[in-house]
Formats: structure tokens, sequence, C-alpha cells
């Protein structure tokens, strides 16, 4: 029998949020389905760019007498993802850009920010999307901090956003993410089991 499925897939959000992030040591997720833990939060609205991952390895070559290359050992591996929050009054968003300690108070009673030098916190994070035929798939970063952030823009028509990089460090396995994906049906079987 012939395999009839689309394997050719966009990457949409998940409904109700696509990005939730915990503190380092909340139980993280194995699979591409099961409801998180309920320690993480969502960062809300990501904007039309989406998220971008960038897994990019440096070589440096080494050349021999004459000129050619003999050798290309790897001299950096980096993970990070992209991403622009668009809930720039959510609480969670402005303690992950600004550092939890910095921001105080909730938005009925009036929310205070301090901008310091005070290094970011590192964070787990699950970033949760749709594929084609509406197959979930998940990706966990189990320690990432961000590290660079965006020029902020306030502006009458144009939504006021953070724009992050995420840095992905490795985990006492070596791994700096985990890619989790299943066949809808399978996933929804599996929920109901």
């Amino acid at each position: 029998m012939a395999d009839t499925k689309n394997f050719v897939t966009t990457g949409k959000p998940k409904v109700g949020g696509a990005v939730s992030r915990a503190a380092i040591g909340t139980t993280l997720p194995v699979n591409a389905y099961a409801a998180l833990e309920p320690a993480f939060k969502s960062m809300g609205t990501i904007n039309e760019d989406g998220v971008t991952n960038e897994n990019s390895r440096t070589v440096e070559d080494i050349k021999d007498w004459e000129g050619n290359t003999v050798l290309s050992p790897q001299t950096e591996k980096k993970d990070t993802f992209k991403m622009s929050f668009m809930d720039s009054k959510k609480l969670e968003v402005l303690q992950a850009i600004y550092h939890s300690e910095n921001v105080s108070g909730t938005l009925d009673t009036g929310i205070t920010v301090k901008v310091n030098a005070k290094e970011l916190e590192t964070y787990a994070w699950v970033i949760d999307m749709v594929t084609t035929d509406g197959d979930p798939k998940r990706i966990v970063i189990p320690r990432g901090k961000i590290t660079e952030i965006g020029e902020i823009s306030y502006k009458s028509g144009e939504a006021v956003l953070f724009e992050s990089t995420i840095t992905a460090y490795p985990d006492e396995s070596g791994n700096t993410h985990y890619e989790y994906l299943m066949d809808k049906e399978k996933a929804d079987a599996a929920l109901n089991a």
C-alpha cells in the first residue's frame, strides 16, 4: 500500500499559546502531545515571523604545506531560537526580558520594571506547534536563556515587540534541544488511552 501521508509541512502555533517557560528542574515533556506541567507559563502571542532555529556548527580548516584542507575539526556548535513576543504587558514576558526580580506588581495594581545589568535567568522552554494534517510537533529546550533582545520600538499603528534570541545550552546528556513529532490520530489515541 502506498504511503499517502503528506510529509511536506508548515509549522503553525498551537492554539492557546505556542511558547512556554518554566524554572530549571521542572519535569520536561518527552513527547509531542502530553499536557505540560502547571509550572510552565505561556509567553503569549508570537508575531507573524514565528520561530526560527539556527543550529550552526563552526569548523576550522587545517591545511597542509601545499594549501590542501586535510582536516576540519568542529570548533563551535551553537543552537539558538529567535522569536518576537507580542504580549508586551504580560508579566511572564516582562520577567523573561528584564529578569524576574526586576518586575513586580500586576497590570491591575500597576507593574514596575527596573532595567539594569542583572544577568537574565536560564529557563526550560517548550515550543508547541501543529504541522500539516494537524500532527503535533514539540521542541523542548531544557536549558535556554535570552541572550539578545532587539531594539524595542514604540510607534503608533505598530505592535510593541520583544524580539528575542534564546540560546540553548547542553543538558546533562549533552543535548541542546529535543524535537518530538507524532501523527495526530496516534497522539489523540495516546491521550485518550
